[in-house]
């Protein structure tokens, strides 16, 4: 099998459009196929350098590979130029008008036999004999995707059903051409929750949106895979060899698919609590970069993240000290005996040694037990002290991941602003 992935780069790869790019990749693999990346810019006006570099940006951090390309269509426009001359010559096609437009046959169907949405007929007597080159001689998109696909023996066209009605017009170009028509599986659409076409009001729109905002490309491949396909009725998570060697296209549905950026939150935090902390430290210094203490802060914050993003605002004070702490959070925590308690919790948490988490924990138990009061009304005025917010990953694994000095220094400047 040889398929291809041919993304427009007028724009960043979009979530669709990376899934199309995925089913491709899995076709390739699991049949120990080829992969040829084509970028199809023949609209010279909106294709730009940045963009396909971003798309190939997307693929790389996606894990996905090719083994042909990235070709450009528009630089083989020699070659297109040379096919539209040979079908006029022999009457496939003829001028108007300065344009050339290939001959639909006045009567029957072009059938389009696809492997997920079976037999889908075209009438001819509903296309008009198309535009194949425009007046200036440039080919147009069905012409050039035929010779292309024909010229690099693609042997499946796996893409979205959008395209489904360039398909006949491409087989009556392939057909002119005398070239055997490749095997076609149009993809179902993404519609987000609301059962709309999939835009930016649902969330992140492109693979670049969901680097940024912290997912892991293992977790957002298991995804996409699943937006149309599953290798049966209940499992959920699959490694990429999984997918590689269970992927097939005849259990991709035809129905529109469903993107939920709520579902992918949940299924990255399953990847990110799977990851070792030096591995979660690692993926963390890339987004957000390198600090000292970072491993011991990802394994404190880790139970909780979705994503890599929700690293800062959960435990950011982990690696770096916060410049103040918020008043609102004060004024919460820091009434009624808070400060006193503090000091207690002060006193215990300078006595612990080793300065674990196990002892951490015992240590604040026990000022808990001793004053008799709710967990709460020791914990949170830690949490204020050393986090500068009500908000934190576990008060034992905080306080650990700081070590003693830090805590100590973080709650004597607390203490201080005692009235």
């Amino acid at each position: 099998m040889k398929v291809r992935f041919a993304p427009s780069p007028t724009g960043a790869l979009h979530i669709g459009g990376a899934r199309t790019a995925l089913y491709n990749w899995l076709v390739a693999r699991g049949s120990g196929g080829s992969l040829v990346l084509r970028i199809e810019d023949t609209d010279r006006e909106r294709s730009t350098p940045e963009n396909v570099a971003q798309i190939i940006d997307a693929l790389e951090w996606l894990g996905l590979d090719w083994d042909e390309g990235p070709i450009s269509q528009a630089e083989r426009g020699e070659r297109h130029r040379a096919e539209i001359a040979r079908l006029v010559d022999e009457g496939h096609a003829y001028e108007d008008e300065g344009a050339v437009r290939l001959r639909v046959p006045g009567e029957g169907a072009t059938v389009v036999d696809d492997v997920i949405r079976g037999e889908v007929r075209f009438a001819h007597a509903a296309i008009d004999d198309f535009v194949i080159a425009r007046s200036d001689g440039s080919p147009l998109y069905n012409l050039a995707v035929a010779v292309d696909d024909r010229d690099m023996d693609i042997t499946h066209v796996v893409r979205g059903e959008d395209h489904l009605s360039n398909t006949p017009r491409q087989l009556m170009v392939l057909k002119a051409l005398g070239a055997e028509p490749p095997t076609y599986a149009h993809l179902p659409l993404l519609h987000g929750p609301d059962g709309k076409k999939l835009s930016k009001r649902h969330g992140a729109a492109s693979v670049g949106e969901l680097r940024a905002a912290g997912y892991l490309p293992e977790a957002v491949r298991n995804y996409l895979a699943l937006l149309g396909w599953g290798a049966d009725a209940t499992t959920t998570f699959f490694t990429t060899e999984d997918l590689i060697e269970r992927f097939s296209l005849e259990r991709v549905s035809r129905n529109p698919a469903v993107f939920d950026e709520q579902k992918l939150r949940w299924m990255n935090g399953r990847y990110l609590r799977e990851l070792e902390p030096g591995e979660l430290a690692r993926r963390l210094a890339q987004l957000h970069g390198d600090r000292p203490g970072l491993v011991e802060a990802a394994g404190a914050a880790q139970e909780k993240l979705q994503t890599l993003a929700d690293f800062w605002p959960l435990a950011g004070f982990l690696v770096e000290r916060p410049r103040e702490i918020d008043q609102r959070a004060w004024q919460k925590v820091m009434g009624d005996g808070a400060l006193d308690r503090l000091a207690e919790a002060r006193a215990a948490l300078a006595a612990v040694d080793p300065f674990e988490r196990e002892e951490v924990e015992t240590a604040l138990r026990g000022v808990v037990d001793r004053l008799e009061v709710k967990p709460k009304d020791v914990f949170q005025p830690i949490r204020v002290a050393i986090a500068g917010t009500t908000v934190s990953p576990g008060i034992f694994e905080s306080v650990a991941a700081l070590g003693r000095d830090e805590v100590l220094a973080r709650i004597d400047a607390a203490l201080a602003q005692r009235p």
